[in-house]
């Protein structure tokens, strides 16, 4: 049986995108301009435009977020390929507004990696539920999550083995596994839809609806995010000058 391999962080690539700043422009403009739209997509897309037609466009994209006229943000699309443990997957797929295909337990057998809380994550909550917060746990509380997390996987892993090797189908012997088991998939979103879903799975200042998200799902969002920001700055600028609240 393979030894068991133990992880605290997650993996978030951007696989392709069709994700500009543009998209959005010219998806908006057709409503006044109709098929004069593309000759202003095509000088976008060529850089031939002065600054102040660049302001013209920032400002529409922040007029757009504002007053949440929400369809031109949907003319982009972002595939991510993402590996993070089982109940990260669970809290993603509450996200009706993307398209999700993840690795299959009945398919393959899967791989003994499991998620371990570092010594940076808060273990203790308090509060109730909308109004609380985490702090740090004791050397001793953090002492006693490594090693039972550690314990519990290695021997549902070992009984998962167990009855593979006996002959009992994947789809079977999989109910031992944990959900701190790490799993696999790809996520396709639009701008839209990601300014939705980091609505409500980052933490930030200054937010018009703060969230309170699980530090393992946040973590993948904060990637999600940075890679976006790169794709469309005038679109995430204007996000977070509105509070972030998705148009």
């Amino acid at each position: 049986m393979p030894e068991p391999v133990f992880r605290s962080d997650v993996t978030v690539e951007l696989v392709r995108s069709s994700a500009s700043d543009a998209d959005v422009l010219f998806a908006a403009r057709v409503s006044t301009r109709g098929e004069a739209s593309l000759d202003d997509l095509r000088a976008l897309g060529t850089g031939a435009v002065d600054e102040k037609a660049r302001a013209r466009a920032a400002g529409l994209v922040n007029y757009l977020m504002r007053d949440r006229h929400g369809s031109p943000f949907e003319h982009t699309s972002m595939t991510f390929y993402v590996q993070a443990p089982i109940f990260v997957f669970r809290e993603f797929m509450r996200h009706r507004i993307a398209s999700y295909n993840e690795e299959s337990g009945r398919y393959r057998e899967l791989r003994p990696v499991f998620y371990v809380p570092g010594p940076e994550r808060r273990l203790v909550q308090e509060g109730k539920p909308g109004a609380y917060r985490f702090t740090a746990g004791t050397p001793e509380q953090h002492a006693l999550v490594d090693a039972e997390v550690r314990a519990s996987s290695t021997r549902a892993y070992e009984a998962y083995r167990a009855m593979l090797d006996a002959g009992v189908a994947r789809e079977v012997a999989r109910v031992v596994l944990p959900v701190t088991t790490y799993s696999s998939m790809y996520v396709t979103m639009n701008a839209r839809a990601l300014m939705n879903f980091l609505s409500l799975r980052t933490r930030r200042e200054g937010s018009t609806f703060p969230s309170f998200p699980q530090r393992e799902i946040e973590m993948c969002a904060e990637v999600m995010e940075e890679v976006w920001r790169g794709l469309m700055p005038v679109t995430a600028e204007a996000f977070e000058r509105n509070g972030r609240v998705a148009p």
